[in-house]
């Protein structure tokens, strides 16, 4: 059976170049990079080679780059490091409506902890309004983080805006960059913010490494203890081979990205038209007008169960907008927030390209969408 893979934003397949790289440091390359040894010094040379990497693909410097397990580490140290610095002052927290359960939850722990939380409204495009930041802020708020953009409809937020006025108020941005980054150009010193996310698996690196950019003089209490490794911000042996697989994928993503964005863009704007021909009136894009991920597309088939839709069709992995085809399960943070009501949301399905993704894959996926969807209404 074929398949066509449009779940990129769920995870990415490995770039070739990426593979290559990582697979001496899991045969003869397996020194501990805090040994003094030659294998040992050779492993500490390729780990900051690699954030050097990372570091130039989102305009930072090399010491500004902690390594960590993924996207979910880094939302939590960003979250939970900056306000328990602060400890045992417990301030105010914002966050926006459509974050990732990566910054929601967290968000939640320190409420528990007695840190107060506020959380901002965006418009029916997933857009925040930097106004509302404004309001939001208060005398003793320590942090606001917003993502750059949201993963299920591709909404891109104004961090640049927002950080300005959230400098201006002595408060510290932290941005959940794990959709945008190697989609679209993400510079921290551009947008001027204090903390910025990204994860190797939608980079085209391997799952279980990520990294968290942490602007130089910002304080961050560790999660983990231990022997200090990562500038003592988050200790543990490093992940050598994933490591070097995020300096790969980032250096990769310095050449591509520009090309990547313009052809996955109308890739996927062909995908919107052949929808919107076939279904039209019926069936609208989420978040049609607002600035987007070049590679998302949010499409609502209604009268129909979006997991449903998408078993008929196993030629197509894509993912719903739901958590299941149950009119009754309550719609994803994104959804609600946006205004869709259950009916609605729940035909939602998110079709994400990737630098792969071919335009013969995109016009059989819509003609497989169509004819699936005629079927079942």
């Amino acid at each position: 059976m074929r398949r066509i893979y449009l779940d990129n934003n769920a995870t990415t397949p490995i770039a070739d170049s990426v593979r290559e790289a990582l697979a001496p440091f899991l045969r003869e390359h397996y020194g501990n990079p805090s040994s003094s040894h030659p294998l040992g010094r050779a492993c500490h040379e390729a780990v900051e080679d690699a954030r050097s990497r990372v570091a130039q693909l989102i305009g930072a410097t090399a010491d500004e780059i902690v390594f960590t397990s993924g996207g979910s580490e880094s939302n939590n140290l960003a979250l939970k490091g900056v306000a328990l610095a602060a400890w045992p002052a417990r301030g105010h927290i914002i966050i926006s409506a459509l974050e990732h359960p990566t910054v929601s939850e967290p968000a939640r722990h320190l409420q528990r902890l007695g840190f107060d939380v506020s959380t901002i409204a965006c418009d029916a495009q997933g857009r925040i309004d930097p106004a509302d930041v404004r309001r939001a802020i208060r005398h003793d708020t320590l942090l606001l983080s917003v993502m750059h953009s949201n993963n299920e409809i591709g909404s891109v937020q104004a961090i640049g805006e927002i950080a300005k006025l959230c400098r201006a108020q002595g408060v510290l941005v932290h941005t959940d960059a794990a959709q945008s980054v190697g989609k679209l150009s993400v510079r921290a010193d551009e947008l001027d913010v204090d903390l910025l996310t990204l994860a190797g698996h939608k980079l085209y690196a391997p799952k279980g490494i990520g990294a968290l950019y942490v602007r130089r003089g910002v304080s961050l209490e560790p999660l983990l203890h231990g022997a200090g490794q990562e500038s003592g911000v988050r200790s543990g042996t490093e992940n050598v081979a994933g490591i070097v697989a995020l300096g790969e994928a980032a250096r990769l993503a310095n050449i591509c990205q520009p090309a990547d964005a313009g052809r996955m863009a109308e890739l996927r704007e062909r995908l919107a038209d052949r929808l919107f021909d076939a279904l039209h009136p019926a069936q609208p894009i989420n978040a049609p007008t607002a600035e987007r991920l070049p590679n998302t597309l949010s499409v609502n088939f209604r009268h129909v169960a979006g997991a449903d839709l998408l078993r008929r069709v196993p030629e197509v992995h894509a993912s719903t907008g739901a958590a299941c085809h149950s009119s009754a399960t309550p719609l994803s943070a994104t959804l609600k927030s946006i205004g869709l009501s259950p009916e609605i949301g729940r035909g939602t399905v998110r079709l994400s390209l990737g630098r792969y993704t071919s335009e013969d894959e995109i016009d059989a996926a819509a003609s497989l969408l169509v004819a699936a969807w005629e079927a079942m209404v």
